[in-house]
């Protein structure tokens, strides 16, 4: 069975895609044995670490705006939502386990904006580990922790690949949420070319994309959410080309920004489906050229 260290990167509700590509993995029969991940990839894989990844999905399926907005409980502190009663929800699913105790390694990357330093939580709480490092500043309110004040990894690391490098598994695939192009890379082990795969069937995720609510795809800058998000997903597209240059992964999964806007929750059907249907792609390409 082949093993795979799996990075989960930044991207509000793109993030949905992540779940679309644990189970094209698992279906595979490729066994995950290291998750890193930032932000909403936190949130995901911490989930999948602590075998609740199936019960958040089924939630998630069902979830309304009108729902999704009583979730958030607004305030007019550092952050506009506290995020109380959706982490409860989260530990209804998970309870509170510590990081170590999970079945596979798992690290959740924060911004530690009084040192100016990445954060990786590998030990304590993975509820608090999650909850720092989806904190988006301006949206969730900032984690206070002693002498630092932690908000989304994704601010200084949107694709958090080297904490899943001491693995040693046979592979490490990313999955970049601030990506433009409809298509995977695939980067193989001692090969000197980079292999770029071209979907000969980029109909069918455009259909994916742009089927039912497919006005709700198009670039919108209807409020300050809307820009100063878009300003982030540019900010963290920067940032995950060098994260990449340092270290290439052995596959690397683009999900398209215009999959979804980054509040966009109430869409997770067809997120995961998107999260499915490129991972697969990438995955036929990879397993064609190592075959």
């Amino acid at each position: 069975m082949t093993s795979v260290s799996l990075v989960l990167g930044s991207g509000g509700a793109r993030g949905y895609a992540h779940i679309g590509v644990i189970e094209e993995l698992k279906a595979r029969g490729y066994q995950i044995n290291c998750i890193a991940g930032s932000s909403m990839g936190a949130l995901v894989g911490g989930l999948y670490a602590a075998d609740a990844l199936d019960t958040y999905k089924e939630w998630v399926l069902g979830l309304t705006r009108l729902q999704i907005l009583r979730l958030l409980d607004l305030t007019f502190g550092m952050g506009t939502i506290r995020g109380d009663r959706l982490f409860q929800k989260i530990k209804e699913m998970t309870g509170d386990p510590t990081i170590e105790s999970l079945p596979i390694p798992f690290t959740a990357v924060a911004t530690d904006i009084v040192h100016q330093k990445e954060v990786w939580f590998q030990r304590g709480s993975l509820q608090s580990a999650i909850r720092a490092s989806v904190a988006v500043p301006g949206v969730f309110t900032p984690v206070v922790d002693a002498h630092r004040v932690l908000v989304d990894g994704g601010v200084l690391n949107p694709l958090p690949i080297t904490p899943t490098v001491a693995a040693h598994s046979d592979l490490i695939i990313a999955v970049d949420l601030n990506s433009s192009p409809v298509m995977p890379e695939i980067n193989l082990p001692q090969v000197d070319q980079t292999l770029v795969a071209s979907s000969t069937d980029n109909g069918s995720v455009a259909a994916l994309l742009h089927g039912e609510g497919s006005s709700e795809n198009k670039l919108k800058l209807d409020s300050n959410l809307d820009v100063m998000m878009s300003a982030l997903e540019v900010m963290q597209g920067a940032l995950t080309q060098y994260k990449i240059a340092g270290y290439r992964p052995d596959l690397l999964i683009n999900i398209p920004t215009e999959t979804c806007r980054f509040h966009d929750f109430h869409r997770a059907r067809d997120v995961i489906a998107v999260g499915r249907k490129v991972a697969a792609e990438g995955l036929d390409i990879l397993e064609r050229r190592l075959s």
